[in-house]
């Protein structure tokens, strides 16, 4: 074995807009709560998550590819419109 330490991982999950991986911390997580796709900054909310990055870019992206319910398994479309304005209200 070599003396070397490695330094810690840091976590990365893929966008699910621009299918770019990216570090967890960089991207925003998206959970399903009732039919309505809500941000989760703080990374706390129950259930399965989709993370994209905090661009108009890249929400656009995944809401045309419809990747939400894909990715967080919905049975049927989601509301993106309070995502749409969270994402609106965070890039400067």
């Amino acid at each position: 074995m070599s003396g070397r330490t490695r330094a810690p991982a840091c976590p990365e999950r893929t966008c699910v807009g621009c299918r770019e991986r990216a570090a967890k911390k960089d991207l925003l997580r998206i959970v399903a709560i009732k039919d309505e796709c809500v941000p989760d900054h703080r990374g706390t909310l129950p259930g399965r998550g989709a993370y994209v990055h905090p661009a108009l870019v890249c929400l656009d992206l995944a809401v045309r590819r419809r990747a939400f319910p894909r990715a967080l398994r919905a049975p049927g479309p989601l509301d993106t419109k309070a995502l749409r304005l969270y994402v609106e209200q965070a890039t400067p």
